[in-house]
């Protein structure tokens, strides 16, 4: 079989189709619990209680209960355990990073007017990690039945499933990798590879067979690390009435930056005939994802007496722009009943870079009550909702993101978070501790599981400066697929999150 490797010049490669997953939309619509020591150790149940810089990305009528001036700075060590099972075989992967998790700045403007009842104006700016991106993943086992060849036979072969013809041996012969959409494009690297064969040789071949050697029990290794952020910057208007009822605002801007690179390999040991075939392989993908986004808030809190507190606050969507870029390299050992051959490299040397595309995340509603025992100690409960399966990649008249939406729509699901936090304190030490549940965003609660967590911490204030410390524990079950289609098996997921934070607040 004659194969021809189009080995490009390293450069851009400019493209509109691509292949955006589920699992994309998710990793910007869900949150870390994130922000200053204090509210973290009380796993976040601040949509009540105000008076912390954190409070307000819950309810942005929290910074009107400061009564001075304040400015926070938090770092916070994140620590991730991947436990992973793939048909038996077992592997765990951690990963440790360091972060300016928090800084904010907030300022609080008494009335002149002793007659009026709007007591006071409160003006806040407050950046956030919301989610950090920093982790690992190693997943190994045997796989008695499935190759990864078949994820590169599913786009050759444009899925017989829906009765769709194939993509003609011509095309895929007479075009370069970089003048290709990402369907055709692993149609060319599974060829090019030798992974997949025509079953004709002519240039209207449209159906194409594997060429990993039947017999199953595939050795199979899958890596996966990842880097980045998601930043939130809020600037903040709150304002008091009567020290009774508490209003705000939030406009947010939103910053992602995200590299995932993944490596997959594959090995057999099946009995080889006199024809050449597939040994043992690497599929490397390399993805870099970046781009802004803007959402807004509105909250309010009641004092209903001196210590019970209610509030109710809308978090609306957040509108992203995003940019892709994507490199792919395949490499493939063959041989024969005589021996192997030498490797075949398929490395175009391309980065992919798609148009700009959008997403719009799920709106949120918080409802919270605390009680407050004087100047000793305090309940607080946050309850939020929302609903995963109004996730919407745009445009929608793209019939690959409307397909994606109504898979969306049909797998996801509306979800509620609880949050509860309790606060007590002996002279100038606060003890704080909390608890935390999210419950899944899939229908079928195993994609992804629902999230436990448990909080701790303690403070102690100087007088004009205060020291919070806090741990927090997350955990998390999922069942991962390596490929999107084709060849879906993966490996079960469970995800154990360790995070410590110091915040340093200084009253100005």
């Amino acid at each position: 079989m004659k194969k021809h490797l189009y080995l490009l010049l390293a450069g851009l490669s400019f493209t509109v189709a691509q292949s955006q997953e589920i699992s994309d939309a998710l990793r910007y619509s869900q949150n870390n619990l994130n922000g200053t020591a204090r509210f973290r150790a009380m796993s976040g149940a601040f949509g009540a209680l105000g008076g912390d810089l954190s409070s307000i990305n819950v309810n942005p009528a929290g910074s009107a209960v400061f009564t001075n001036n304040q400015m926070a700075v938090t770092l916070t060590n994140f620590d991730t355990k991947n436990n992973s099972n793939y048909f038996g075989g077992t592997a765990t992967e951690k990963e440790n990073s360091f972060d300016l998790n928090q800084a904010g700045i907030v300022f609080v403007f008494n009335t002149r007017n002793p007659n009026s009842k709007w007591r006071k104006i409160s003006l806040a700016i407050n950046y956030e990690n919301a989610n950090n991106f920093d982790n690992g993943l190693f997943s190994a086992g045997t796989n008695p039945n499935n190759s990864i060849a078949n994820y590169f036979l599913s786009y050759a072969n444009a899925n017989p499933n829906k009765n769709q013809l194939g993509i003609p041996l011509g095309f895929i012969k007479n075009s370069n990798y970089f003048e290709l959409n990402f369907a055709d494009q692993q149609a060319f690297l599974g060829y090019e590879g030798y992974l997949i064969n025509p079953i004709e040789d002519t240039e209207n071949n449209t159906v194409y067979t594997s060429n990993v050697p039947a017999g199953g029990n595939y050795y199979q290794e899958n890596s996966l690390y990842s880097t980045g952020y998601n930043g939130k910057l809020s600037f903040n208007a709150a304002t008091s009435y009567n020290d009774q009822f508490y209003f705000g605002l939030n406009l947010n801007s939103h910053f992602t930056d995200f590299r995932k690179s993944s490596t997959f390999y594959e090995d057999n040991s099946n009995p080889l005939g006199a024809n050449d075939q597939i040994t043992r392989l690497q599929f490397n993908n390399d993805l870099y994802t970046y781009g802004s986004g803007f959402s807004f808030q509105v909250g309010a809190i009641a004092k209903v007496t001196n210590e019970i507190r209610v509030g109710l606050a809308f978090e609306s969507s957040t509108w992203y722009t995003l940019n892709d870029e994507l490199s792919q390299r395949l490499i493939t050992v063959r041989g024969n009943s005589s021996g192997e051959l030498p490797q075949e490299v398929v490395d175009p040397e391309v980065v992919n870079v798609y148009e700009p595309y959008k997403l719009q995340t799920p709106s949120k509603l918080t409802g919270s009550l605390a009680y407050v025992f004087g100047k000793t100690g305090l309940i607080s409960i946050d309850y939020a909702m929302k609903d995963y399966s109004n996730t919407k990649f745009k445009p929608e008249s793209d019939a690959f993101f409307n397909t994606l939406n109504n898979d969306m729509n049909e797998l996801l699901d509306n979800t509620g978070e609880l949050r509860i936090g309790a606060e007590y304190k002996i002279k100038a030490l606060s003890l704080r501790a909390g608890y935390r549940y999210e419950q899944s965003p899939y229908k079928n609660a195993l994609t992804v599981g629902d999230l436990n967590g448990y909080s701790a911490g303690l403070g102690y204030n100087f007088g004009s400066t205060k020291v919070d410390l806090a741990y927090s524990y997350a955990k998390r079950n999922s069942q991962q697929g390596f490929f999107n289609q084709g060849f879906t098996d993966g490996a079960s997921i469970n995800a154990i999150n360790n995070n410590v934070s110091l915040t340093l607040l200084f009253e100005l």
